[in-house]
């Protein structure tokens, strides 16, 4: 096992352009760490820079608090799982998996008895003698994985792995990897632009946007205390709405007036969120998750009129998109206070089946507990 760290690390190519800026980041021994961000956010730029298949342009990364700039790949120690499988097509699964052993040199039953030991732990006992084409993608994935683990590197470094799979498929070896990872207790840096797989699959979940780092947190902090509203819309299926609205006391209780409704917020609020006292009859962004939003009874008192735009069915639950008077802002705007993007529809996530079609006229009840709130540049308020 090794440590991972990136210390103050950027990447800029010869045009100009600055794919990571600053990063400053730990992974600890044994730990599984997930990169996360949209497409061309450079978090596989990252990867390849441990690996050592990119130039860093400044800063330092160390493994095993050893700086490895200069290091060729080789000596690194790492293991690497692509998204492609990278398999050798005219190889047996059997030769595939001694091929880093006998690169090696190691003895031939050493070879013999690490590549079935990783076999039988992967599931591959009956397939070491087919080739690649023969395997399924899941099988083919599993390959590329045994691979790497039969190496006995300091460090995995996974880009991609599941982005070839169908949705079921992704879903069983997704299990598996934080199954295998938990095991062997292996450093492990997992890239995906999946949010879903990242929450899942992370003990600790890294959000990039454009180069930079926006959050690292345990996925669970992530979701419920994003530290600005582009990690709040990443992070979750669907994201977080945000909304513009102004911070009130009325006879001592905190409300958010939203326009068309004002939301009562239960007293622990301010006491949760000392920053918020000086921003009371200020303008504020405030987080909604999706599942806060519920249909209102004829008891609600803060009552949302709402018009349904989309209606997706799932069977165990039903998501809404509902048009309102409310100003909802977009999550990956650059200038919240200024945004100039037409405002998206307003999301809620209701249990079960609901028969709605798009124009219903809709009662809407927003929880006011578990709020984030958000300052008119984006950043959470503490």
């Amino acid at each position: 096992m090794a440590s991972i760290v990136f210390d103050h690390v950027s990447k800029t190519y010869s045009d100009g352009a600055d794919v990571i800026r600053q990063l400053h980041l730990a992974v600890e021994n044994g730990e599984l760490l997930v990169l996360v961000g949209p497409s061309g956010c450079g978090k596989s730029t990252a990867l390849r820079m441990v690996a050592g298949l990119e130039e860093i342009s400044a800063g330092e990364i160390r493994i095993d608090g050893r700086v490895v700039n200069d290091i060729p790949p080789q000596r690194r120690n790492l293991a690497m799982v692509f998204q492609n499988y990278a398999l050798y097509p005219h190889m047996t699964v059997r030769r595939n998996l001694e091929f880093p052993l006998r690169m090696r040199k190691l003895a031939g039953a050493e070879i013999t008895r690490r590549a079935e030991k990783i076999a039988e732990m992967l599931d591959l006992t009956a397939l070491l003698e087919r080739k690649p084409k023969a395997l399924s993608g899941g099988q083919r994935q599993r390959v590329a994985m045994g691979r790497a683990i039969v190496r006995d590197a300091d460090a995995f470094l996974m880009d991609e792995p599941l982005s070839n799979l169908d949705a079921k498929l992704r879903v069983q070896i997704r299990t598996e990897i934080a199954s295998l990872q938990a095991r062997l207790d292996v450093t492990t840096l997992y890239v995906t632009h999946d949010q879903v797989e990242a929450m899942t699959l992370g003990q600790r979940v890294a959000v990039i946007r454009e180069g930079r780092l926006q959050q690292v947190a345990p996925p669970w902090e992530i979701y419920r205390q994003p530290a600005n509203i582009f990690v709040a819309g990443f992070i979750g299926s669907p994201g977080m709405n945000v909304l513009r609205g102004t911070l009130e006391a009325v006879d001592g209780n905190p409300v958010i007036d939203l326009g068309p409704t004002r939301l009562s917020l239960p007293k622990q609020t301010l006491v949760d969120h000392p920053g918020l006292q000086a921003d009371l009859g200020q303008a504020l962004l405030i987080g909604i998750r999706p599942e806060a939003i519920h249909l209102a009874d004829n008891l609600t008192k803060d009552v949302l009129p709402a018009q349904a735009h989309a209606v997706e069915s799932l069977g165990h639950e039903t998501i809404l998109h509902v048009t309102t008077g409310l100003t909802t802002i977009p999550c990956d705007t650059i200038n919240p206070a200024a945004s100039a993007t037409p405002a998206p529809p307003l999301i809620a996530v209701l249990p079960g089946r609901h028969t709605f079609r798009p124009g219903d006229s809709l009662r809407l009840d927003i929880d006011g507990n578990g709020l984030c709130f958000f300052d008119m540049s984006g950043n959470a308020v503490r």
